[in-house]
């Protein structure tokens, strides 16, 4: 009996990888967050499995599901938002998992980031403008980030920052991140990216606060924020197909 951790993607159901729809698609159950991954996701799912949304339910009761699942002889797999890897949860249901004995999978998923500069149509690392991106979150009410990771550290490297959980603290974030990227740095907050009511709100460190409340959005969306975003740059063009730059796959330089 194994535990399949599944990275959904960011909620649509063709995002999802083929192992991924695979297992869905044969293990007798299926417990995934329904309050971030949409049903469709799930609907592969084996004609007489059992499909449940874990949105109410607390640790202990999906792990006595996996457990029973066990008992029987049963695969699980246990659907997630995005990659598992980031803001996935997973971390306490493996060492409950570890600690019974049973056997898990991390099935990787298209993160929300990702998916998010896929919709805005952009790149997140631009040659001289930002090479670097920053996956971070807001504490608010969640656990707390540990010492030493706040936004002004970070906002010090100038790279593409992939703010969660923080469109209710756009306030907070704007002066934190002015003093590093400036008042007119571009912004653009993603509203459940992927799903059918998605919706993409651009703006800048000072103005984008406004928008985001008169569009009412007060969850379920990722924060992009870095030059990067910017339309246009003026920056060079990569090394890597430059004919005047050989490299092992191309080791002659082209007249």
């Amino acid at each position: 009996m194994t535990v399949y951790f599944i990275g959904a993607g960011p909620g649509d159901p063709e995002l999802l990888t083929l192992k991924a729809a695979r297992l869905i698609g044969a293990c007798p159950v299926c417990l995934y967050a329904g309050s971030l991954v949409p049903a469709e996701v799930v609907s592969c799912a084996p004609e007489g499995a059992l499909v449940m949304d874990t949105a109410p339910m607390t640790l202990d009761e999906t792990h006595a599901v996996i457990m029973e699942a066990h008992e029987k002889g049963q695969d699980v797999t246990r659907v997630h938002s995005g990659d598992p890897s980031l803001y996935g949860a997973i971390a306490e249901q493996i060492r409950r998992l570890k600690a019974d004995g049973i056997d898990y999978q991390i099935i990787p998923g298209v993160p929300a980031y990702a998916a998010a500069a896929a919709a805005l149509g952009t790149e997140l690392t631009v040659p001289e403008v930002a090479q670097s991106i920053i996956l971070t979150r807001m504490s608010m009410k969640s656990t707390g980030m540990p010492a030493g990771e706040t936004l002004e550290n970070f906002a010090r490297s100038g790279a593409t920052l992939a703010i969660h959980l923080g469109v209710r603290a756009l306030r907070e974030i704007e002066r934190q991140l002015v003093p590093h990227y400036g008042a007119e740095c571009p912004v653009a907050v993603v509203y459940r990216v992927g799903w059918s009511d998605q919706m993409i709100i651009r703006g800048t460190l000072t103005d984008v606060r406004e928008k985001v409340r008169a569009a009412k959005i007060t969850r379920t969306a990722l924060i992009l924020v870095g030059p990067a975003l910017a339309d246009s740059h003026g920056f060079p063009d990569s090394a890597l197909y430059d004919a005047a730059k050989p490299h092992v796959l191309r080791p002659r330089v082209k007249a």
